[in-house]
């Protein structure tokens, strides 16, 4: 290199970035043809981190704080690097800032139903969306699995792989958890938390750390929700026999207020009794079973009038003492008699 060279070179006492956009996780320094200088100043501010590298391995980590370039301050570089003369001499690295911070309203959702077995339902469909936020915590994993040497990487880059990773995660928590779906859905704090612990190790996997995690809604696909609607309102409804009375009896003035008044009510009255006992039938086991009449009875016998035991009138009318009444004038004679003793009417 000549003396010409040498002094065209540029070298840098402050490295140091703020973030000039949102969404900014990895910002690489601009380093070409210049060189650290020895004893320079490295800012790194709240909210952020840095790593130098060098000949493409991870040399250092620094978090927030303002450095001095040494071989103090650099002694895994200085190895790497086989150094003598205390590092007096400009170096040159890749520095790369990344942000800390977190990033917030992160969005997720199931652009299909998650099928989980339920214990109440059997085979269920779920579907649920929320939200969940997260930060860069180990970034020499990050920079090694996923920002790699671009010079900058942004959110909106690894957000689409999160999401559709994080509906695969939350599949698997939920099948795990055996939780029924009733029970998912009334208690979605707690449900939420269960699936942060279960996925943050997925985050940390690839130098990410998840804050929060949030279920907003979870239900069931249009068809299945209307089914679990249905058997609400059934339980809701209880004695379904007292239901459709109170209906019945709720339509009466509606009915008689109507075209026809009254007159129209009794086939109605049927129509609506007769589906009742249909629905009740069929809800009550119990009453599916006709009922039996009772066995005939035979009827009492009919007490004796002063001590005699009646006795059944002979054939051809005639009275239990063997007489029998006259065809003219009514009165009693004795039965072989071919003419009435009172008025002398023949007999026939």
């Amino acid at each position: 290199m000549s003396i010409r060279d040498f002094l065209k070179k540029q070298f840098i006492d402050v490295i140091h970035w703020t973030e000039q956009e949102d969404g900014v996780l990895s910002y690489r320094f601009p380093m070409e043809d210049m060189e650290i200088q020895n004893g320079g100043k490295l800012t790194v501010r709240e909210s952020q981190m840095a790593v130098f590298v060098n000949e493409g391995k991870v040399a250092d980590v620094f978090g927030p704080g303002l450095y001095t370039l040494t071989t103090n301050t650099l002694p895994l570089l200085t190895n790497l690097m086989n150094w003598d003369k205390m590092f007096l001499s400009p170096f040159k690295s890749d520095v790369y800032f990344f942000s800390t911070r977190m990033q917030t309203d992160q969005k997720w959702g199931t652009q299909n139903p998650i099928t989980v077995r339920d214990k109440d339902f059997g085979i269920v469909r779920v579907r649920g969306f929320g939200m969940y936020s997260w930060h860069i915590s180990d970034p020499k994993t990050f920079h090694q699995k996923i920002s790699g040497t671009r010079e900058t990487y942004h959110t909106a880059e690894i957000e689409g792989q999160l999401r559709n990773s994080l509906i695969g995660w939350i599949g698997n928590a939920i099948g795990a958890s055996q939780v029924p779906f009733l029970d998912m859905a009334g208690n979605q704090m707690a449900m939420g938390q269960m699936i942060s612990d279960s996925i943050k190790p997925q985050f940390e996997a690839m130098g990410l750390a998840l804050d929060t995690f949030f279920i907003e809604n979870l239900s069931l696909p249009e068809e299945l929700q209307k089914r679990l609607d249905e058997r609400i309102g059934m339980n809701m409804i209880g004695d379904m026999s007292k239901y459709t009375q109170f209906q019945v009896a709720q339509s009466l003035p509606i009915a008689a207020a109507n075209e026809g008044g009254m007159a129209g009510i009794g086939a109605g009255l049927g129509a609506g009794f007769t589906m009742a006992s249909t629905m009740a039938n069929a809800l009550n086991p119990m009453m599916q079973q006709p009922q039996q009449p009772p066995p005939p009875q035979a009827p009492p016998p009919v007490a004796p009038v002063g001590g005699v035991p009646p006795v059944a009138p002979p054939a051809g009318g005639g009275t239990a003492a063997g007489n029998k009444f006259c065809i003219e004038c009514g009165k009693p004679m004795p039965g072989r008699s071919k003419f009435c003793p009172e008025c002398g009417a023949a007999q026939q």
